[in-house]
């Protein structure tokens, strides 16, 4: 199974989701690693309530045996309600590193 297939079970296993998606931005980053840097959006009415920081820690607390294994995971976390508003997150930077 692939690291994203990993993550994604993983999250669904962790979070009531209303919606998520993984993107695979490894081929934008410099160095041979096909699986090294996500960007998750996440929506789930278990952020309700909770700070940035703390649905941050939330996933990575779901995460944290899958993120050795990974170098980069750019997260955008939103309630059911903070989506409906918005529905789009900004393009990831480019990498200083190459590319």
């Amino acid at each position: 199974m692939s690291l994203t297939q990993q993550i994604e079970n993983t999250l669904q296993n962790a979070f009531q989701i209303d919606d998520c998606t993984l993107e695979n931005e490894s081929d934008q980053h410099a160095g041979p690693a096909t699986e090294s840097h996500f960007k998750l959006t996440l929506v789930t009415p278990d952020f309700e309530g909770l700070s940035r920081v703390k649905r941050h820690q939330a996933v990575y607390q779901a995460l944290q045996t899958l993120m050795p294994q990974f170098h980069a995971l750019a997260l955008h976390t939103f309630t059911p309600q903070e989506w409906a508003q918005k529905q789009s997150v900004p393009a990831s930077p480019d990498c200083q590193g190459g590319h």
